[in-house]
């Protein structure tokens, strides 16, 4: 067995591998950045070593200091966790090479499935399904142009190197096939460094069907059944389950069996998932179900596999890498009950999932729920990385109890004060075409604006909230304030009631009126939350945290878009300056755009005015609220 390992992750993965390292006598090493400094799964490992700078690009994607760092600490193996440098042929090469031992696939399978057209023909060699399409040498626009033709629309251009979303285009008409697959090839060439492209039938119904494999040294391999992850945001997966809803064993069966070949095909050592698109017009049938790719590492979703079959993966693969071979057979392993797992992120859903960053004044963990996290309270999401929270997995019997407790967990989440989709995370829950198994990768884009309407505080909790603003501030249960304009929300408010105040208030950025009475205040009653005299205060319902503050008067304040003042959403990079002082801008015109987070925000001209006041300029790294710019209303006419 191995016995001291090196981590070349960071977050909820390493601090997952070190708990089975940990239970199995396995000695740990994180590596990290600077940003990762005082990260949990540094406090968390035995040894922890610094491999450069916050950036990724200069430090977990750097395969020279890892391997350094592993030899530095006397580390024999590596573990990639999932991202980063997982799914590098060339860095688990560079591993071997070194000595060490590398706990994933040979290098030669990562290769072998590294190329969308590759791995597909691939799979056709051995007898796996695949999407009918094109994915031959010649990338001519005309001889794609008639291959889709042939294939007919809507089709979907992908990348071969591609993966995350990036390089793909779905293209509905002839007339739009040249300028979707130059846009295709472009952000290829950029993303990838290849901008060849294979072709696909557009599946009018999707759902991705996934099934864990496991192979070891031995020549055995073994599938651990499907998981269904079709709840999807941009391509990106949100809610994942095992097993999948509506699969029978007849197509369980054939679709597992279909996964085992194609891992043999590949001659695959360790944990790895085998991706499938299944068309679902007709509910999942084996001869709808198509081979998509197939991932070379452990994937985020791995906890629901766990749950249903009673298998610890990462000590699989610290076994196997070990030299053991499998501990199980493929008839000792077993389905029992249904699990889902939902990713909880530092993202505001209302506002197209603005990523929210900074210090975890609060983080409570939701009780009887599985969580895997790589922060806790006191620590920071910082802008470099993924702005995943924790996963929160919950187990049932069926999938109805899973669901019900996997929605009642969601709620159950304290968080301060960066924002998360909690709430909406229990939306999709809820939601009755998602519960009904009836549902498609297409669902949140579909139904989005319903999905991420943010629940509105109760009256009541609202009440309480003036009720403690207006005892920390001195006020009186019979001074009434001034009511702003129509728009206000009037919340608290009773018919034939004993005088009352009406207490201006704002939450979570909108205007409130609350409407208090002496009585109500002698029998003051706390929402679960956090209250503060001179501070922050918050209070929690429907799963959302509310802040509320009373209501400055106009005219005081910060400033915002609302008076043309452009303010920096979250720290971030100035990557793009596209205005100067004294120049005329339209209402919806792009001002700069903000990198962070691994995203690019574009910050755009609330009405149409001029640039008065320029703050900002190209790489400067700016703060969250920062003043960016001032646009001033153009004069009406």
């Amino acid at each position: 067995m191995i016995s001291k390992l090196l981590i070349a992750n960071r977050g909820e993965i390493a601090c997952r591998i070190i708990r089975t390292a940990r239970a199995m006598g396995v000695a740990t090493v994180a590596a990290y950045s600077d940003a990762d400094a005082k990260a949990l799964h540094v406090r968390s490992a035995d040894e922890a070593v610094h491999i450069g700078p916050s950036a990724a690009a200069e430090s977990y994607l750097v395969g020279d200091k890892i391997i350094a760092a592993a030899k530095e600490t006397g580390a024999e193996a590596i573990h990639p966790g999932y991202g980063f440098l997982s799914e590098n042929a060339d860095f688990a090469q560079a591993v071997l090479d070194a000595g060490l031992i590398w706990v994933g696939p040979k290098p030669d399978s990562i290769r072998a499935m590294g190329l969308k057209d590759a791995a597909k023909q691939l799979m056709m060699d051995a007898g796996v399904p695949v999407t009918p399409g094109y994915l031959g040498e010649d990338q001519s626009v005309e001889r794609l142009s008639k291959e889709a033709d042939a294939i007919g629309y809507p089709v979907l251009i992908k990348a071969v190197a591609g993966g995350g979303g990036k390089g793909m285009r779905k293209v509905d008409a002839p007339e739009n096939f040249a300028a979707d697959l130059e846009s295709c090839r472009r952000e290829a060439k950029a993303s990838f460094g290849n901008d060849e492209v294979l072709l696909e039938k557009w599946i009018t119904s999707p759902r991705h069907i996934e099934v864990q494999v496991f192979g070891d040294s031995y020549g055995n391999v073994v599938h651990l059944f499907e998981r269904d992850c079709s709840l999807q945001r941009r391509h990106q997966k949100v809610i994942e389950e095992a097993p999948a809803p509506g699969m029978d064993e007849a197509t369980r069966e054939e679709i597992c069996a279909a996964a085992v070949r194609a891992a043999k095909a590949v001659d695959y050592e360790g944990a790895g998932t085998i991706e499938f698109i299944a068309d679902a017009s007709d509910g999942l049938r084996a001869d709808r179900i198509f081979f998509m790719e197939m991932n070379t590492r452990l994937q985020v979703e791995h906890p629901v596999t766990e749950e249903i079959t009673g298998v610890d993966l990462v000590e699989w693969q610290l076994r196997v890498a070990s030299g053991e071979p499998i501990p199980l057979k493929q008839d000792e392993l077993s389905i029992n009950g249904h699990a889902i797992e939902a990713r909880l992120y530092a993202e505001d859903p209302a506002k197209g999932f603005l990523p929210s960053t900074g210090l975890l004044v609060e983080l409570e963990a939701p009780r009887d729920a599985r969580w895997e996290s790589g922060v806790e309270e006191g620590d920071s999401v910082t802008p470099y990385y993924d702005p995943m929270i924790a996963k929160i997995i919950c187990k049932g019997q069926d999938r109805w109890q899973a669901l019900e407790k996997l929605a009642e967990a969601c709620l159950d989440v304290r968080y301060a004060p960066l924002n998360t989709n909690a709430w909406f995370l229990a939306n999709v829950l809820s939601d009755q075409t998602f519960a009904a198994g009836e549902f498609t990768t297409g669902l949140l884009d579909e139904h989005r604006e319903r999905l991420t309407r943010p629940p509105e505080p109760s009256s009541g909790a609202l009440t309480s909230a003036a009720e403690h603003l207006i005892l920390g501030n001195g006020w009186i249960a019979n001074k009434v304030s001034s009511v702003p304009g129509k728009d206000t929300k009037l919340l608290g408010f009773r018919l034939n009631a004993q005088p009352s105040s009406a207490v201006p208030l704002t939450i979570n950025g909108e205007p409130y009126i609350a409407m208090v009475t002496q009585e109500s205040i002698d029998s003051l009653y706390a929402p679960d939350g956090h209250f503060s005299d001179d501070g922050p205060s918050w209070f929690y319902e429907s799963g959302t945290r509310f802040d509320f503050s009373l209501r400055r008067e106009e005219g005081t304040g910060h400033a915002s878009a609302a008076d043309g003042a452009i303010l920096a959403p979250m720290p971030g990079k100035v990557i793009a300056v596209d205005v100067s002082e004294g120049q005329t801008v339209k209402a919806g015109d792009r001002l700069m755009v903000l990198e962070a987070m691994k995203m690019e925000h574009a910050l755009t001209a609330p009405f149409d005015g001029t640039v008065t006041e320029l703050s900002a300029s190209q790489d400067a790294q700016v703060q969250v609220e920062a003043v960016l710019c001032v646009v001033e209303p153009a004069a009406e006419d």
